[in-house]
């Protein structure tokens, strides 16, 4: 079943987070339809946390549709090579954000190893938020797409993920943040 809106509408993004573990992400994008269980999660909490792209209340042309109401991507270019799928989330005007760290192949297997240039079948095909994007054909063209439509859903299978099955550590790259950078914002789960 997709995702509602009332799930991404959330003010709590850490929750909206660990929440987003065994959920699963699909796309149809060139008429192939994919999909993969979403295991790492990062959450970044707007306007007053250092390492969000919102903080101190920037707005920029990329970072707009972060100020959407939950429940659109929002897309943006790391290193100028990564393209990094974020689900936002919370009210219109609070720039919450959720970033997909790594996923594990569900359908359309062969067109997720195309995608990522792979001819043998890894256990590891989406282990990092680039290869998430590339993977599911996710790119920054896509920013603003809401993800209640038919191009990126987020939908609930019934894949249950148990509290105690969870860790919770600090943010990978996010030394910039100080204080910030040590919140145990990123989630992830072994499915």
């Amino acid at each position: 079943m997709k995702l509602g809106i009332d799930f991404y509408c959330r003010d709590d993004v850490v929750r909206v987070s660990r929440e987003l573990l065994g959920k699963v992400l699909c796309t149809q994008i060139g008429g192939e339809p994919v999909s993969a269980v979403i295991i790492e999660t990062e959450a970044y909490a707007g306007t007053t946390d250092k390492a969000s792209h919102a903080y101190g209340g920037r707005r920029t042309r990329r970072t707009e549709p972060m100020y959407s109401r939950g429940g659109v991507a929002y897309v943006y270019l790391c290193y100028g090579i990564h393209h990094l799928f974020n689900v936002v989330s919370g009210k219109e005007g609070t720039p919450h954000a959720v970033l997909v760290r790594a996923a594990k192949p569900l359908e359309g297997i062969a067109t997720l190893m195309r995608r990522r240039h792979r001819t043998v079948t890894e256990t590891r095909l989406m282990p990092g938020p680039g290869t998430v994007s590339q993977a599911l054909g996710i790119h920054t063209g896509m920013t603003g797409t809401d993800l209640t439509a038919e191009r990126i859903w987020i939908e609930d299978r019934g894949i249950r993920v148990r509290a105690k099955d969870i860790v919770a550590a600090p943010r990978i790259g996010v030394g910039y943040a100080a204080e910030d950078a040590l919140r145990p914002y990123r989630f992830s789960v072994l499915l």
